[in-house]
């Protein structure tokens, strides 16, 4: 063997193990604390795999330390990541029809939203995932609700005249719709807003809720129960060709790990909804609640402002939102 032949098939043989070790490791980027119920879906996915023992490793990368909250998606789609815990509306600049996953009145309660993600409404958005060559590996939907410095929010009525901050286009519309004036702002934001008396009401996650402490802040609490307005689909995604590229074996503990979180998200997501009413509850909070007729007077405001919207934004849009609209 010649000298430059030995160099070549030393080449290859470093590019072979670098490959084998790339394939091996695999990176998930996410926005959330350790604490997060996101995180620990993916925790548990990494933990489950790992207990496999198929030759997989998934490093996580939490509070946003590989990318940024929005910057996510796109190095997905492109292979330069392998695995998030996303917000898919965060994309609905690049796919219209993500908007969906956040849009007023499309989900009741955690169980619809559990029938969501069953149903052709999901099938489709998950066909416009793999052109981005992106798949679902975990579904999941997390609730909020409305917290006010004066008065209860459960109708449209209710926020007329407030300044409200909305979460997502689609709600400040309906909100705007209703007769609220809308301030846009992070979460993380809202204590000191009501604070100062730049807001009179805000709607977040449960989570947020009760993290940013905002039960020293509010007067009423509307939470998410039986019936609710405002669900966030949050799923653990997967770029499709590094999917593809695993043993079947490896495979095959990603999807049995992806099925056990999924339940494990599920009854977290009612869990975290209970643990922050009961939070408000024992600071002295007034908790609201949302009655059947009070989803459908928001629904017929939606109708007119957020829905119109989308179906003009988005290709294909009113079938999306009729498949959407089709799941009891």
């Amino acid at each position: 063997m010649t000298a430059l032949s030995r160099l070549a098939a030393s080449a290859a043989l470093s590019f072979a193990v670098a490959g084998a070790a790339s394939a091996a490791e695999l990176r998930l980027s996410h926005q959330w604390s350790t604490g997060d119920v996101r995180h620990k879906v993916a925790q548990m996915v990494a933990d489950e795999v790992a207990a496999a023992n198929v030759d997989l490793e998934i490093k996580i990368f939490p509070s946003g330390s590989l990318f940024k909250a929005l910057e996510q998606y796109n190095p997905l789609s492109r292979g330069r990541l392998d695995m998030t815990v996303l917000p898919l509306s965060y994309a609905g600049g690049q796919r219209p029809a993500y908007n969906l996953t956040l849009m007023p009145g499309l989900v009741k309660n955690h169980d619809h939203a559990a029938r969501l993600v069953n149903s052709p409404f999901m099938d489709e958005l998950e066909k416009i995932m793999a052109e981005d060559d992106v798949m679902v590996l975990v579904h999941g939907y997390l609730a909020g609700g409305f917290g006010s410095i004066e008065g209860c929010i459960a109708k449209p009525e209710d926020v007329q005249g407030k300044q409200i901050r909305a979460a997502g286009k689609s709600f400040e519309q309906m909100l705007a719709e209703a007769g609220a004036s809308i301030t846009s702002l992070a979460s993380s934001e809202i204590y000191n807003a009501m604070q100062t008396g730049v807001l009179n009401a805000a709607m977040t996650s449960s989570e947020s809720f009760a993290s940013f402490r905002l039960y020293e802040q509010v007067k009423c609490y509307t939470p998410p129960a039986d019936i609710a307005l405002w669900f966030m689909y949050q799923p653990l995604l997967m770029n499709k060709t590094a999917f593809e590229a695993l043993t079947p074996e490896q495979q095959a503990a990603l999807r049995a790990a992806a099925e056990k979180a999924e339940a494990f998200y599920l009854a977290e997501a009612k869990l975290a909804d209970d643990a922050a009413t009961q939070t408000f509850r024992d600071a002295g909070v007034e908790i609201a609640e949302m009655t059947q007729a009070d989803f459908d007077a928001w629904l017929a405001v939606a109708k007119r402002s957020s829905f119109p919207s989308f179906v003009d934004s988005a290709p294909d849009g009113q079938r999306l939102l009729d498949l959407a609209l089709a799941v009891e």
